[in-house]
């Protein structure tokens, strides 16, 4: 019924499918417009992470300006006349940049060290070293001495200086709350446009000063505007290197224009309307989803050479039977595997949606979205172009089926027992290597090298102490009035004006713990630069003829520190109004053998049992809290996703078909080639990232559409030939082709994806095409093996 209703609205009707399908295509190519990218560090985060909540409130209360950081390392030494006068030159020049806020230097750093007079006149008249009257090496020498400022803005070894420049806030969208979604969308398009013509500018600036020595850009502003072009460029490059590929694989197996002209018109039309519907339901790509465009073009091929091999194969056998009836029975002997096909498919790409990462749950519903597309557009599109073609125009070649598919049919019928050792191997040299993965990852090493973020994240790690940052929060027990009272100098606490209230909070018990955590947190080889309370407690303490500050003289002082040093200084690491003190340190994040996780539960572990304090009494925040969440949610999204597929799959193949024994049959090959990928991966010490991640299951799903086509048709010629190893010889010459077509083009398809700057996506892209190679040879040496042993079709 189905059949003769699908042949009576879609083969008979040709030219209003064509129409129907142009008008769809229009529709959804005018929403492509809308089409937008998103590298934001949002999308690197877990869905609802409470860590991330907390670390927005963090910077609320502490304060936070978008900054970008250029590392200066001068030709000549740091404090000669030259260097100091390009400094300041740079400067001025980044300056003047009308989105630019304010630029600090180590020209800019107050001198407090720098004269005999006393500590107050010193904090309110200060000198830096673009002073004329300021004696340059003792003051170099007092930064590079300095608790705050050694490994901030000038490295260890005094060659490599920071510059900080801070970016002007945008303004605000007026009544956001009345405010359409579109509104909102175009107002966050146009910062990202603003900010990536501010990293132009600054990149001028940079370029125009390269003589002078080595400088390199880095912050959160440069990394997203790079990713952001990197995603750009991905796209552009895959989509056209897959489409030149396939193209190239279209004419080396058929040989015919028409053959090119009808798969590459169902890519295009697939493609073109999937980015109007992500377009149209406002669906951002991220860097995660760069390749579905790739991926897209991919699957639709090898849909349409299943489709095509299949229709030349039955043309060449029905060769009295008139066009459409051709077409009939292809459509009819193809729906069922191809529509199974897409469903297993489908179903690898929805499992990520369990994966909490937002960014990998919407790359596996852009990608069900997307297949469902490409089979309706294989089963619309493909036959009524072929119902235009000539009839001579799309016969094909004498094919008597591929001499690598022969030969693997071959092994199969009289190596069954090499085959069979070298799976159990296989099977050993996987669980060895799956038992190595780790999700231990580097931010940085997923760049190349060559790029400016490896280089400018590089240098910050190495000279300007860390890039990771990461927060502690230490929250004070409420201070009885009772206790207060007991010191003659507290006795009107409760009459005391504000101002008082700051002056006495700095107790000796709170200045002792932020101390005491300060120094074991800087004892940690792991961390970089610890800037806190205690640092500024230091350099007071230095410029005090190394005499310590009594409680009170801290109240003082706080009280009488102009409020430009009070508010960059102090502020960002006292909360007084919230009783809380907060550390702020960076992680080395280039370190080997840095194991976030374990870091993280020892600092846990050992402010509790070695430093004393309480669980409630301190919380950790931060970029290095929300990475390791993601890092370690990878572990559980792998088993989780891996477990979905492989019981979805078995479920698929239990209903098509109704045979235990042969389910199992079929999704043994599949699943061996996507384990053993795992396996190479742990082998390789390579870590899983949220690319890497995904390989497994889409490798299940796409590598399980090659079984399903194999046993099907092996079904349907075992009915006719009654012969085990003559069906297999007869579908090794037939779908057996089709098979290797299709998996050459998909292994080639993703193996284009190394040309990407983003080290995951390369390693995606080689991963998912080995692990297509081999299960490709799985299903055309192991399965038939299987078949021939098991004998699911009976004897």
């Amino acid at each position: 019924m189905f059949a003769n209703l699908y042949e009576n609205t879609i083969l008979k009707n040709p030219k209003s499918v064509f129409v129907i399908l142009l008008i769809t295509l229009l529709s959804f190519g005018y929403y492509s417009k809308d089409f937008r990218l998103d590298a934001s560090s949002e999308t690197l985060l877990i869905e609802g992470d409470p860590d991330l909540e907390y670390l927005r409130e963090i910077t609320d209360r502490y304060g936070s300006k978008e900054f970008l950081v250029l590392t200066y390392t001068p030709n000549e030494g740091m404090i000669t006349d030259t260097s100091i006068n390009n400094l300041l030159s740079l400067k001025y020049k980044i300056q003047s940049l009308d989105w630019v806020h304010s630029v600090i230097t180590l020209l800019d750093i107050p001198l407090l060290n720098n004269s005999d007079a006393s500590l107050q006149e010193r904090l309110e008249g200060f000198k830096t070293l673009k002073d004329e009257d300021v004696d340059k090496q003792r003051g170099f020498e007092e930064i590079l001495d300095s608790p705050v400022f050694r490994n901030f803005v000038i490295s260890e070894d005094g060659k490599t200086s920071g510059i900080i420049v801070n970016i002007k806030q945008n303004l605000p969208l007026e009544n956001i709350e009345n405010k359409s979604k579109d509104e909102i969308e175009n107002y966050r398009d146009q910062i990202k446009k603003k900010n990536h013509q501010n990293i132009l500018e600054i990149r001028d600036v940079i370029k125009s000063y390269e003589d002078i020595g080595k400088i390199y850009l880095g912050g959160i502003p440069m990394i997203a505007d790079d990713m952001m072009t990197f995603i750009k460029s991905d796209i552009v490059v895959f989509g056209l290197g897959v489409l030149l590929f396939i193209i190239a694989t279209l004419w080396f197996v058929f040989r015919k224009l028409i053959w090119i002209i009808v798969p590459i018109s169902s890519c295009f039309f697939s493609v073109i309307i999937m980015m109007g519907l992500l377009g149209l339901l406002s669906w951002k790509v991220t860097v995660i989803s760069s390749n579905f465009i790739a991926l897209m073009l991919i699957l639709t091929m090898a849909m349409n050479i299943h489709m095509s091999t299949r229709f030349l194969q039955l043309k060449k056998s029905n060769s009295n039977k008139s066009n459409l009836e051709i077409l009939a029975l292809t459509t009819k002997k193809m729906f069922w595997p191809i529509l199974y096909t897409a469903l297993t498919t489908i179903i690898a790409f929805l499992s990520l949606i369990f994966s909490e990462i937002k960014p990998i749950i919407d790359f596996g519903w852009m990608m069900t979205f997307g297949l469902i597309t490409s089979f309706i557009i294989t089963f619309t599109l493909l036959p009524t172009l072929l119902s235009f073609a000539p009839t001579e125009n799309i016969s094909m070649k004498e094919n008597n089926g591929s001499k690598i598919t022969n030969l693997f049919g071959e092994l199969s019928i009289n190596y069954q027992t090499p085959i069979f050792i070298i799976t159990i191997i296989i099977i050993f040299l996987s669980v060895f290597g799956i038992s190595k993965l780790e999700v231990e990852n580097s931010f940085i090493n997923y760049f190349s090298k060559k790029t400016e973020i490896y280089k400018g994240m590089k240098l910050i790690d190495e000279k300007l102490g860390g890039t990771t940052p990461l927060e502690v929060i230490l929250k004070f027990p409420e201070t009885k009035k009772e206790e207060a009272t007991d010191n003659d100098d507290f006795e009107d606490w409760g009459d005391e004006d504000d101002q008082d209230n700051e002056k006495y909070w700095f107790t000796k018990d709170k200045v002792d713990l932020i101390n005491n955590v300060h120094n074991y947190l800087d004892s940690l080889p792991e961390i970089g630069k610890v800037l806190s309370f205690s640092s500024i407690i230091e350099v007071a303490t230095q410029l005090n003829n190394n005499k310590s500050l009594g409680t009170l003289e801290m109240g003082v002082l706080y009280s009488k520190i102009p409020d430009s040093i009070k508010n960059e200084i102090i502020d960002p690491y006292i909360s007084i109004k919230d009783n809380e003190a907060r550390i702020s340190l960076r992680i080395i994040d280039s370190r080997e053998n840095l194991r976030r996780n374990d870091l993280i539960n020892k600092i846990n572990f050992e402010l509790q049992n070695e430093l004393g304090i309480e669980k409630e009494q301190f919380k950790l925040a931060g970029v290095l809290i929300l990475f390791n969440n993601l890092l370690q949610s990878l572990f559980k999204s792998q088993i989780l996703t891996l477990g979905l597929v492989m019981i979805g799959i078995f479920a698929m193949f239990l209903i098509l078909f109704r045979n235990i024994k042969l389910s199992l049959i079929g999704v043994v090959p599949n699943f061996i080639a996507a384990f053993f990928i795992l396996g190479i991966i742990g082998l390789l010490g390579i870590p899983l990232d949220m690319m890497t991640i995904t390989i497994a299951a889409i490798t299940i799903g796409i590598a399980v559409d090659n079984s399903i086509h194999y046993i099907y048709r092996f079904k349907e010629e075992f009915n006719k030939l009654r012969d085990y190893k003559k069906t297999l010889t007869t579908c090794h010459s037939t779908v057996g082709a089709a098979i290797l077509n299709t998996s050459i083009t998909i292994v080639f398809g993703f193996s284009i994806l190394v040309l990407s700057k983003f080290i995951p996506t390369i390693y995606f892209g080689i991963f998912t095409g080995l692990a297509m190679l081999l299960a490709m040879i799985s299903v055309l040496t192991l399965l038939p093996s299987l078949i021939l042993i098991f004998k699911p079709f009976g004897k």
